[in-house]
């Protein structure tokens, strides 16, 4: 691909233009740098035949991702299905539902692959062998995993409270798992210093506007999947709070090169009510984001109390006509099983949080019952079953012969007997 395609980095607050490097703020102002592109120069390359014509997975979308060569991490990353949720549209009494399943994404389960995919593969442009992150547990999984299969060495620091099923999925592939005392805002203060002293490629530090731009391909899927149109609504969970505008980005992209109509999706923010400062930010029409000192909350992967991207966040989703809402524990585990039961999808419980959020912002008017709606789940439920203990209660136990299973089923069995 050529270099042409972007055009740099700029400074998201005052709007300086830097060369491409590993450089994630603004020397002048200290606002976070973004990838600019030269969207005439990708329309001539771009279109939507080319797409269509091209593996299913979100290198499909390379001229509007930030590496300058073929990508070398994460070849099989994304195409994960958009699922018509009918079932779960009834019982939340609305017309037209979809959910964007990135907890079967490949290779860890969650849409962390498709960021650390364009970081990584821009590590390797820039000659780190080194790399490394700050995680709330997807990330550290999927940059250890992506790491291994590169041949990268890779250093991952967590906070020392994480869910044991994102530990040993980050440990498993001979990364160095490090965990910190404290929490996320802690390591990650501590992973910007180790960063710059040592001069390794930390995907969402150094590499973060590169890695950034991998979210946007879940929104190309989203409206390619709808059949090359943006949806009325989304909802999605969050932590850093970049997610949200990298999946508005994109929508806006597809609508710069002509591939969709004129974009209107009202976006919609899922946080945890143990840690919500980007919907506190919203709901009460703050300038500012209030960081949220100590979390608490069963969703450990959205437990960022000074999110990096809260401000950027907090105004698109006001911009685009949205909301945010926050949500308890009980909530989330309610949800997480509403969804399980009614579409067969198991999410973590920040896929809990962003349907629990739906429903209050159904309930509330907020979300036309009319309309399309897309719920993004980010991670798989395989990754936080404590969650879940206590829970859903034991199996019951019975010894092998019929009459004890016709004893404990009762007259249900007859009933299927004779359907």
């Amino acid at each position: 691909m050529s270099e042409e395609l972007v055009r740099g980095l700029k400074c998201r607050l005052c709007g300086k233009i830097y060369e491409k490097s590993p450089l994630n703020f603004c020397t002048d102002d200290f606002g976070p740098l973004e990838v600019v592109y030269d969207y005439e120069a990708v329309a001539s390359t771009l279109t939507k035949a080319s797409i269509t014509a091209r593996p299913h997975n979100m290198w499909r979308y390379r001229e509007l991702l930030p590496i300058d060569g073929e990508p070398t991490v994460g070849l099989n990353v994304g195409g994960t299905p958009l699922v018509r949720a009918d079932r779960l549209a009834k019982a939340l009494g609305i017309a037209e539902l979809y959910i964007k399943n990135d907890a079967v994404n490949h290779p860890t389960l969650s849409f962390k692959d498709r960021v650390v995919a364009v970081a990584l593969s821009k590590a390797v442009e820039f000659g780190f062998r080194t790399v490394g992150c700050a995680s709330t547990g997807n990330l550290a999984g999927s940059v250890a995993a992506n790491a291994a299969a590169a041949g990268l060495e890779a250093y991952v620091l967590i906070p020392d409270n994480l869910e044991q099923g994102k530990v040993l999925g980050a440990m498993i592939y001979g990364a160095k798992v490090i965990a910190v005392e404290g929490n996320y805002d802690h390591v990650n203060r501590l992973c910007s210093q180790i960063a710059f002293k040592f001069g390794w490629g930390f995907v969402n530090v150094n590499l973060r506007p590169f890695y950034a731009e991998g979210s946007k391909t879940m929104g190309f899927e989203i409206a390619e999947d709808l059949g090359w149109r943006a949806p009325d609504h989304v909802v999605a969970p969050m932590a850093g709070g970049s997610l949200i505008g990298k999946l508005l980005k994109a929508f806006k992209e597809f609508e710069t090169l002509g591939f969709i109509p004129k974009v209107s999706t009202k976006m919609f923010g899922a946080q945890a009510t143990g840690c919500n400062p980007i919907s506190n930010t919203v709901k009460t029409d703050a300038l500012k984001v209030r960081p949220i000192r100590n979390p608490n909350t069963i969703a450990k992967s959205l437990a960022i109390g000074d999110p990096a991207d809260g401000y950027f966040a907090s105004q698109l989703i006001r911009d685009s006509g949205g909301w945010s809402e926050d949500v308890d524990d009980d909530a989330i585990v309610d949800a997480m099983k509403l969804l399980a039961e009614t579409e067969g999808i198991f999410a973590e419980t920040a896929g809990g949080v962003t349907l629990a959020v739906a429903q209050k912002l159904i309930a509330q008017g907020r979300i036309d019952r009319d309309g399309s709606t897309v719920l993004c789940i980010t991670g798989n439920g395989l990754k936080t079953q404590e969650a879940l203990i206590g829970k859903l209660g034991r199996p019951p136990v019975i010894k092998p012969n019929m009459a004890e299973f016709e004893a404990l089923v009762g007259s249900e069995a007859g009933e299927l007997v004779g359907a």
